[in-house]
């Protein structure tokens, strides 16, 4: 039976214990170590977030070294304090809100996928305020204090298993296993980590119930996290979590992209699935709740139950949206009540989680409620979101298992603990600003997405991708919600959360779209083009008095109502005054760009 048994920071009295000092790094083939930023560079697969701890340094930091692990008799640790000290003095700029923390990340390698109990020892001599252990990809394994002069150990049984990473096709096997430490010095004294006998809960599902990563300096607030990954924190050792939930499914493409089948590869008689889908299942027209949604999630329950294993359904977590009257907008009622009705024909065990989650959205209302999604979002929670989301979940396990004919549901209602206790929240989310120092620097993604434009220049620039220029110009971000404003904008393509936000911005006019069609992917006019661009405009700068209501030189040459569009655009330099731009023009993505850039805003 595999056993590991670390000491850190001291040499072992004892055999079969591994001596682990600072230095010792993660290496394939070694077995163990911490990973910090040094050997994430080194080593692609450590830069695979779904592969390790889910946490990586925010990209301006992305040359900084600020994992430095020392070692003293208590074992090995990380002077967040200091080293959060240092990047402000840096920077000339001090974090806001809640406490910034550098984690601590240490790697084992596991001879199989499975079930592990992992025994983490702290040996203090001060007390550790709001310490956080979490287990492989950001999965809550504690959440508390750790008084002064204690020797503190705490058990947590871990799973690990294959995994299709996010923008990967093949199915990776992975065989290592996660700690991280998250405190004002997080540390580590004592490690054993030994193979383990127990049911395991998997969880199906979509981005928000998903494993999400999370960037450091850590800020609960400002990462996504999803109830999938905090939910382990509410169990007791006699079951483990195994989350195969990922961003965009729905209840058609968990299976055909191949999540389902590693679950399929692994899943025991005796274990537990639970499916929450529905949030991209809306967006497809013949995955409707009574129809294609229901058929699939009836499918997952017989084949659960063919193999003895035992299925309960979650209803769709509620988003914050609301109608334009202030009353709240359900727009997964139907699906929350399809998921109650098969429970019902069924015998199937169903979580609530849509009306305890859509009751704390109506109770606190839309601006109180943003503390728990994601800044900007009102989708996907943030890690206080996530927590209690999980709670729910938890609540509902114990009314709808404990007295469930069935035996087993009864056993897993009574694994289901009260967790760590509340979840203080701020009162406002404090979004970590780039310092000025790093102006000049871009994120990874905007880096590929320059690179790949390079070569484009001389395409038309379609609808999707004039948005994403000119939202991006007025310093709006895309979103990572889409409420179907528009039948042929699906939730799950790149463009949804930008076109999400430009019409809550207010940059697309009605008058562009035709029987609820957008047409995303149509090339565009230098008419439709200035369009957009002046209500982009308009959101940051005011116009030159009464230019909308000015004659021009253009008035002639285009739609009725673009008229006060063309105006502006005339007044404020996009083109010139005396009627020569040829409105019909297809724009090329060069001369977006361009006419971007003479926006000035």
């Amino acid at each position: 039976m595999f056993q590991r048994n670390y000491i850190f920071g001291a040499d072992a009295c004892t055999a079969n214990v591994i001596n682990v000092y600072a230095g010792d790094l993660y290496q394939p083939g070694k077995g163990y170590g911490f990973v910090t930023e040094q050997n994430k560079r080194e080593q692609e697969l450590l830069k695979v977030a779904e592969l390790n701890s889910a946490f990586n340094a925010i990209y301006w930091y992305q040359d900084e070294e600020l994992s430095h692990v020392e070692e003293d008799a208590q074992g090995c640790f990380l002077d967040s304090d200091k080293e959060i000290a240092r990047l402000e003095e840096m920077t000339g700029e001090s974090y806001e809100g809640v406490k910034r923390r550098i984690p601590l990340s240490f790697k084992v390698d596991v001879p199989a996928q499975g079930n592990y109990k992992v025994t983490v020892t702290i040996k203090t001599k001060e007390a550790m305020e709001n310490v956080f252990i979490f287990t492989g990809r950001r999965r809550l394994g504690y959440k508390g204090n750790i008084p002064a002069n204690t020797t503190f150990t705490h058990t947590m049984i871990v799973n690990v298993c294959d995994i299709i990473p996010r923008g990967y096709t093949d199915v990776y096997e992975d065989t290592t296993l996660d700690i991280t430490v998250v405190a004002d010095k997080p540390r580590l004294s004592g490690l054993t980590v030994e193979e383990y006998q127990c049911p395991t809960v998997y969880l199906g599902g979509d981005s928000t119930v998903t494993d999400q990563s999370a960037t450091y300096p850590y800020n609960p607030g400002t990462s996504y996290c999803a109830w999938g990954q905090m939910i382990s924190g509410y169990f007791n050792e006699s079951v483990s979590v195994s989350n195969h939930a990922h961003s965009g499914l729905t209840t058609e493409s968990f299976r055909n992209e191949g999540h389902y089948a590693i679950t399929e590869k692994y899943i025991q008689a005796g274990d537990f699935y639970l499916f929450q889908f529905a949030h991209n299942d809306q967006k497809l027209d013949h995955l409707k709740a009574n129809e294609g949604y229901r058929n699939n999630l009836v499918r997952y329950v017989n084949e659960c139950r063919e193999k003895g294993v035992h299925p309960i359904i979650v209803t769709p977590l509620a988003r914050n949206t609301w109608k334009g009257d202030g009353t709240y907008n359900d727009l997964l009622e139907k699906y929350a009540e399809e998921c109650i009705a098969i429970g019902k024909e069924m015998g199937v065990p169903v979580l609530d989680l849509h009306k305890h989650s859509m009751d704390l959205v109506m109770e606190k209302g839309l601006e109180a409620s943003k503390v728990y999604y994601a800044p900007g979002d009102y989708t996907h929670s943030n890690d206080y979101g996530a927590y209690l989301m999980a709670a729910y979940v938890a609540l509902e396990l114990g009314k709808a298992c404990k007295n469930h004919t069935n035996p087993a549901y009864a056993f897993l209602a009574d694994c289901v603990t009260e967790g760590y206790g509340t979840w203080e929240i701020p009162e406002k989310i404090v979004v970590d600003k780039k310092p000025a120092i790093f102006e000049n620097m871009v994120s990874p993604m905007e880096a590929a997405k320059l690179l790949s434009e390079i070569d484009r220049l001389e395409e038309p620039v379609d609808r999707a991708s004039a948005l994403d220029m000119l939202i991006k110009t007025a310093r709006f971000f895309p979103t990572n919600v889409y409420n179907d404003m528009f039948t042929d904008v699906v939730g799950h393509e790149w463009y949804a959360g930008t076109v999400e936000c430009a019409y809550q911005n207010g940059i697309i006019d009605m008058h562009m779209v035709e029987n609820g069609e957008f047409h995303p992917l149509q090339a565009m006019t230098l008419e439709e083009f200035l369009v957009f661009g002046i209500n982009a405009y308009m959101s940051r700068k005011a116009l030159p008095q009464n230019c909308r209501e000015t004659a021009c030189a253009y008035d002639d040459k285009c739609k009725e109502f673009a008229v006060p569009y063309i105006r502006a655009a005339a007044a404020v330099g996009l083109i010139p005054k005396d009627g020569s731009a040829d409105l019909s023009k297809v724009v090329t993505r060069g001369e977006a760009v361009e006419l971007c850039r003479a926006m000035q805003i």
